[in-house]
This record gives C-alpha cells, sequence and structure tokens, in this order.
C-alpha cells in the first residue's frame, strides 16, 4: 500500500506564492518517501516576486513614524541597468501619511512625523537665526555692562568677608591681648569653632564647667569614714569596687554608670553603718541606682540579683534602693570625671590614644581611697596630664591648662598618687583584666611597665608613709 500523501501535496500550487504551503522537501522527508524521489536532487529555487503593473507595487507597510524606507526604489524604474530614477510623490505615500495621521506625538518623533526638508534650506536659514539671536543678547545687555555687575558684586563679597575676619581677628586680639596684660600666658580659645554647633553649646560650655567645678565640692564624700565603720576595711572597699568593674563590664555600661555607682556608695557609707554581711547589698544598689540614672535601657533588678549568686532577693534590692536615696537626699548631681576628661580633650586635638589611657588612669582613683579627698576635675586633670607624659605628646601648655583648670604644680599630688598605685604589684584583678585587652590598647600593661622604668623619677619619700600604711591594712 502506497503512503498516504499529505493535505499539502494536493492541488495545483505556485510555487513564486508566498502564502502558499511550501512544497520544499527536508532529506529526511524524502528517505521516508513523502515526496517524489527527485525532489531531493533538484536544487533549491529563490522565492521569485512577480511585480504586477494593474495593482501597483506590492512593498510592505512602513513601521509607525518610521520614514527611513521612503528613499527606497521599490516604487522606482529602473532603466537599462542605470541608477534608478525617483518617482514622483515618492517621499509622502500613502502609508506614511496615514501612519503620520495615528501616530501620537511625542518628543521623541515629533521631528520625524512632517515631511523632510532638504538640507540646502537648513543651511540657508541658521545662520540668520544666530545673527537675530546675537542681536537681541546684544540690545537686552551689553557684555561691558554685565562684566562691570559680576566684578561689582564680586569686589562688595569680597569686603564683607574682609570685614567679618577684620572683627573676629579684633574680638581675639582684644582677649588674648587682655589676658597678657594679666601677666598669664596666652592661650587658644578653640569654643569658636563650634559656635556654629548647637549641640556643642559653646555660648554656654564656660558656665557649665564652672558649675560643676562648683558642685564637686558638695558631692565628695567623707575621705575618712573608715574610721567610724567597725566591720569594714579600706581592703574591703577594694574588693568591692574590684567585683563592681567586672560586673559593669559583663553588662556593657557606661562609664558614667560605674562612676556613679563608686560615689553613692562612698556618700552612704559616709552617713551610716553597715555591716559586713550588707556590703555587697550596697554596691549591687548602687550600680543599681547609677545605671537607671545614667543609661537609656537599664538592666532589671532581677539581673543584680542574679549577678549577685541569688544572695539578696528583688525585695532586699528595691528597699535598700530606697533607703539609700533618702539618705543621700535623692541628690544625685555627680560632676562625672568623664565630662572633665572630654573637655581636656578638646585641647588635645581629640586624641584617641590619650584619652584611653586617660580612662584607665581615671578608673585608678575609684579602687585607692587615697584620691577620695581630691574633685573629680582634678582626677581627669592628672590622668590626661600622665597619659600624655607616658605617650610623649608634648608639654603641658596654656591651652590644656586653661581647658582643665589646673597648673602641673595643682596636678602634681595626684599625678604621683597615680604612679605610685601603678608601681606596686596588681592587686585588683579583674581592673587589670578589663585594660589588658585589645580594645583599651592593653593600657594597664603599657602604663605598669612605663612606671617601672620612670617611678624613681616622680616618687618620693612624702609617699612612703601612705604606702606603708596601705599595705599594714591589706596584710
Amino acid at each position: 500500500m502506497a503512503p498516504a500523501r499529505s493535505l499539502r501535496s494536493r492541488g495545483t500550487m505556485n510555487e513564486n506564492d508566498e502564502n502558499g504551503p511550501s512544497t520544499r522537501l527536508t532529506r529526511a522527508k524524502a528517505a521516508l518517501g513523502d515526496g517524489p524521489a527527485d525532489a531531493v536532487k533538484k536544487p533549491m529555487q529563490p522565492i521569485k516576486r512577480a511585480l504586477s503593473t494593474t495593482n501597483g507595487p506590492t512593498r510592505r507597510r512602513a513601521a509607525l513614524g518610521d520614514v527611513s524606507n521612503v528613499n527606497k526604489t521599490e516604487g522606482a524604474e529602473v532603466k537599462d541597468g542605470k541608477k534608478p530614477v525617483m518617482v514622483k510623490g515618492a517621499l509622502s505615500s500613502k502609508a506614511t501619511t496615514k501612519a503620520s495621521a495615528i501616530q501620537k506625538v511625542t518628543r521623541t518623533n515629533s521631528t520625524r512625523a512632517g515631511p523632510l526638508k532638504p538640507r540646502s534650506d537648513n543651511i540657508k536659514k541658521s545662520p540668520k537665526k544666530r545673527t537675530q539671536l546675537i542681536k537681541e543678547e546684544s540690545l537686552d545687555e551689553p557684555p561691558l555692562k554685565r562684566h562691570h555687575t559680576i566684578t561689582k558684586t564680586l569686589t562688595q563679597e569680597h569686603e564683607s568677608v574682609k570685614d567679618e575676619v577684620a572683627i573676629t581677628e579684633e574680638s581675639e586680639l582684644t582677649s588674648k591681648g587682655a589676658k597678657a596684660q594679666d601677666g598669664k600666658p596666652e592661650w587658644d580659645d578653640l569654643d569658636i569653632e563650634d559656635l556654629e554647633d548647637p549641640l556643642m553649646v559653646a555660648e554656654y560650655v564656660v558656665e557649665i564647667f564652672d558649675h560643676l567645678q562648683q558642685l564637686e565640692l558638695s558631692t565628695l564624700p567623707n575621705h575618712e569614714y573608715i574610721n567610724h565603720q567597725p566591720d569594714l576595711e579600706w581592703k574591703m572597699r577594694g574588693i568591692l569596687v574590684d567585683w563592681l568593674i567586672e560586673v559593669h563590664t559583663r553588662f556593657r555600661l557606661l562609664p558614667e554608670t560605674l562612676f556613679l555607682a563608686v560615689n553613692i556608695i562612698d556618700r552612704f557609707l559616709s552617713e551610716e553603718q553597715v555591716a559586713l554581711d550588707r556590703l555587697q547589698l550596697v554596691g549591687v544598689t548602687a550600680m543599681f541606682i547609677a545605671s537607671k540614672y545614667e543609661e537609656v535601657l537599664s538592666p532589671h533588678v532581677a539581673n543584680f540579683s542574679h549577678v549577685a549568686d541569688e544572695t539578696f532577693s528583688d525585695k532586699e534590692i528595691l528597699d535598700a534602693e530606697r533607703h539609700i536615696l533618702q539618705t543621700l537626699n535623692y541628690n544625685m548631681s555627680y560632676p562625672n570625671p568623664m565630662n572633665f576628661l572630654r573637655r581636656i580633650s578638646k585641647a588635645d586635638n581629640y586624641d584617641i590614644q590619650t584619652r584611653t589611657l586617660g580612662k584607665y588612669l581615671m578608673e585608678i582613683s575609684l579602687l585607692d581611697h587615697r584620691f577620695m579627698c581630691y574633685p573629680q576635675s582634678q582626677i581627669g586633670a592628672a590622668a590626661m596630664y600622665l597619659a600624655r607624659l607616658i605617650l610623649e605628646r608634648g608639654p603641658w601648655d596654656a591651652t590644656l591648662a586653661h581647658y582643665a583648670g589646673y597648673t602641673e604644680e595643682e596636678i602634681d599630688p595626684v599625678f604621683r598618687l597615680m604612679i605610685d598605685y601603678l608601681h606596686r604589684p596588681v592587686s585588683h584583678e579583674a581592673f587589670f583584666k578589663k585594660y589588658a585587652s585589645k580594645k583599651f590598647m592593653k593600657a594597664s600593661i603599657l602604663t605598669r611597665q612605663w612606671a617601672k622604668k620612670y617611678h624613681h623619677l616622680y616618687i618620693d619619700s612624702s609617699l612612703s608613709e601612705p604606702y606603708t600604711y596601705i599595705k599594714e591594712s591589706e596584710q
């Protein structure tokens, strides 16, 4: 039985018809017998397009707004192999006119919608337009007049800037001249740079720190309160503060919280007697109060109870909180030494290494009771002085002395106490380990190495008596 022919092979077909079915067979179809065997042997014939004179030339419809086909020679007559001659009306055909009528005018195709203009017209008209624009500009304002107005405004602005600079220079000269007449060394006013910054409150910063220096005298504890504490010694206070430094590091609290907590402990112990088994309760409660006062988000009371190994319940800590606040008359206005350190660091150009060592040296005053009689501003100045000395940052000039509020002679006693503490062996492990990390530049190791090398230049016989007193009390 012969294979059935496909429907495409039925009927007569024109091989030049574009829309008709294709009669070409592949070699695979010929091998299967879907067409005559000689179909493979015949070469492929190109598709010819018959041009009918009656219906006009058959051409594709131009795309909307596309006028690139207008110069094509599809509708041109070819004469004897010569160049095609354009037919009249070939630039604006029906297809292009319909497309331009349908097309929406946009910013990109608005120039293409109309008929093309000869190139010669554009060349002829462009210089006229340019000359007209130049004439209009010259009529509005001559260039010389514009030059004079620009130079006039520039000179006015330059003169105003000169006046402002002269005023500031005169104010600085008058302020420095007044200080020079008094016989004091000149210092640079660094607060002028912060006049435009509202967060620095440069207009009130001098009065603020003057008020803090007056206020710190009222928050000083009694530096001899151990005499009316029969169950306590200075060594026990040092152990308590060293443990609070470990708690402070574990909770990741602010430095201001630690300084305020130790101040609350000393002020409370200056007022009332405390038994030895309740000393830890006083320390935990003081840290709880300080975190409420300084932190944005303070730890819960249950966290402090857990840190103390559940020795004290939440109710006991809350009762102790009320009792301590009543004893201190709710006075939490304690001038923190961190504020004074930041103020001095402004004159030090905010050196991060100096400030890190200064923080470590300031925390020495929390552990050693001998610093209790000195105000916090003096402790901050001595910490910055010793940090600059260790790092070799230069002398204590007039600008540093002005912003610290202390000269080298006034800093000297606190400065020597710090060197004496660094020269002694390590007695507070948590404090030493905290500042032995890379985060704090290994400040505890660096300062002790320096003190071991240069302590003999600064420690004299005046410190021998308090040093022996501390050794005897610790034994």
